[in-house]
Order: C-alpha cells, then sequence, then structure tokens
C-alpha cells in the first residue's frame, strides 16, 4: 500500500533535492548534494489504557532541535556503543529469536533493544526491568534513581552497569518490535529506526524529564492524530503510522497480542498531480514490496 504525506514547506534540504529533480538530473544528484549515512536508532510507543482507548506518551521535540523541531514524538534515540555489551542481565526471548524477528544479528538486536531501554528511561522516567524474570521495578521515587538517569544521559554510566549494580534483568519480553523506518535520503540527519511498543509497567509513572522535549504527555491515539489533522500538532510518517495502528485496537492488550511482520520502510520523494512533491512509503509486507528509487527521488510518470 502506498501511502503519501505532506512535505514540510520550511525542508531546505527537500527542496535542494527537488531543484534537482525539476532540473532533470536526477542522475547527478549525488554528485550535488551529499548524501549521510543513517544511524541506528530505536524509539518506544509507550502506551497505556484510556477511556478514550489506548494512550500514547508523547514528547515535543524543542524548536532548536537540528532533527524533527517542534515534532510529536515518542522516546527514543540514537544507539550508545556500550547498548550492545556482551553482559547485560537479560530476561525474555534470546538474542537469537530477536534477531531472526528483526533480521539483524545477535549483536544488533542486543545493541536495539539496549537502546530502546535505556532511551525510554533518559526520556520518560521509565525503566523495562525487575529483579527478576517475571517481575518489574515498580517505585522509581528513590533521588537516587534520577541520579543514575542522569548518568545515562551524561554516557558516565552503561545501562549494564546499572542493571548490575540494581540487582536487575533487562524484560526484553516487555517489548513488542513494531516497525523500521529509515529517515529519507534528503535529511541531512538520518536514522535507521526501529520502533517497539510498550506498556506502561504497574507502579511506574512516564513523566517529562528529557532536554529534548518542551512538553511530554499521554495523549489518547486516535485524538492526537485528530489534532494532527487539524494542524494542530506535527507527525512524521512513522509516528503517524504508529499511532493509526495501535488506535484501531480497543486496549492496550489487543495491541501487543497483534504479530507483526517487521520489514525496513524507506521514503522517498514523489510528485503528484493534484499535491505536487510529497513523501511517498510502500507500507505492503513493511518492507517486502519496492522501497522506492536509490535517489529518493520518484520522476514524474
Amino acid at each position: 500500500m502506498l501511502r503519501d504525506f505532506p512535505l514540510a514547506r520550511d525542508s531546505e534540504h527537500a527542496t535542494t533535492f527537488l531543484r534537482a529533480l525539476e532540473d532533470e538530473r536526477a542522475d547527478r544528484l549525488h554528485q550535488k548534494v551529499p548524501v549521510s549515512a543513517p544511524r541506528a536508532a530505536s524509539t518506544v510507543a509507550l502506551v497505556r489504557d484510556g477511556a478514550q482507548g489506548p494512550e500514547a506518551f508523547l514528547m515535543r521535540r524543542t524548536s532548536s532541535m537540528a532533527f524533527a523541531a517542534r515534532m510529536h514524538v515518542f522516546p527514543g534515540g540514537g544507539l550508545d556503543p556500550r547498548d550492545g555489551d556482551a553482559d547485560v542481565p537479560w530476561a525474555g526471548p534470546d538474542l537469537g529469536r530477536w534477531a531472526d524477528a528483526m533480521v539483524v544479528s545477535d549483536q544488533e538486536a542486543a545493541g536495539l533493544l539496549c537502546a530502546a531501554v535505556r532511551e525510554l528511561f533518559e526520556e520518560s522516567g521509565v525503566l523495562l526491568a525487575g529483579p527478576t524474570a517475571s517481575t518489574v521495578v515498580s517505585d522509581l521515587s528513590d533521588p537516587s534513581w534520577e541520579d543514575d538517569r542522569r548518568a545515562l544521559l551524561a554516557r558516565t554510566l552503561p545501562l549494564s552497569e546499572l542493571l548490575r549494580r540494581r540487582g536487575l534483568v533487562l524484560r526484553s519480553d516487555l517489548l513488542r518490535a513494531w516497525a523500521h523506518w529509515c529517515t529519507p535520503v534528503f535529511e541531512p540527519r538520518r536514522f535507521d529506526t526501529w520502533f517497539f511498543v510498550a506498556a506502561l509497567p504497574a507502579g511506574q509513572r512516564a513523566r517529562h524529564v528529557g532536554s529534548e522535549a518542551d512538553h511530554a504527555d499521554w495523549v489518547p491515539a486516535r485524538s492526537a492524530l485528530d489534532a494532527a489533522a487539524r494542524g494542530e500538532i506535527a507527525l512524521m510518517p512513522p509516528t503517524r503510522v504508529t499511532l493509526e495502528e495501535v488506535a484501531a485496537h480497543p486496549d492496550v492488550a489487543s495491541v501487543l497480542s497483534v504479530p507483526r511482520r517487521v520489514g525496513r520502510v524507506m521514503p522517498w520523494l514523489a510528485r503528484v498531480p493534484d499535491d505536487g512533491v510529497v513523501i511517498r512509503v510502500d507500507l505492503d509486507g513493511r518492507g517486502g514490496g519496492r522501497p522506492g528509487p536509490a535517489s529518493g527521488l520518484e520522476a514524474p510518470s
């Protein structure tokens, strides 16, 4: 299924790419505009049950951010080299099963999952870990937890050390691999991002703690989509599609029970008769279909 999304008007780099297309010199595009390599990243759609169906914890990125400024996003970020530490205390499916499901190596799976848990704790204060494989820590009110969160942010403390020192295991079973999106090639900052979904653990609360956002709150998934349709908030295509999929379920249990086929989605630029230039994605099979031209452009038909 092809989906078209509006192109941000203030995207200078997209404009440069479009000029190359309009000049009919797309074959020379990479000689004119350098394409940056995407950085591996993880993001977590944290959800809970609400009166209007599943709610998601959304953060609005500050206007000063170089990437996705003023966008409403889920907690997440790029991998830290130490996210792939081999000695992370672990619970849930083994790395081999995760690697098979995500179509990556064992080491890559470990890094992506640890980054998801770490980023979620850094940006919302929610920790997917527990003393045993069947429990989750519920009381994070002690000030020492905030010290640990800040140490993770400062990269002076790896997640593996935090877990070992606290006597905890990473609860990978609390995560669901949901999607895999790559930033379009016209963006100067690019991320190859794995999207996960997780339910808010009992006894924990998500809060606005990250410096990269100026606002964070729980929002019914459907309400967030309605607000975006009215132009009140801005959502990137991966966030919008994930919220649509979450909103289609009556509760969180239903969301987490859905089997997923996770494949890489690579958006590209396309020209359409009515809307001009749009960002186009192929959602068939989540990466199982056509990924778009290698240049990131699709010439008018």
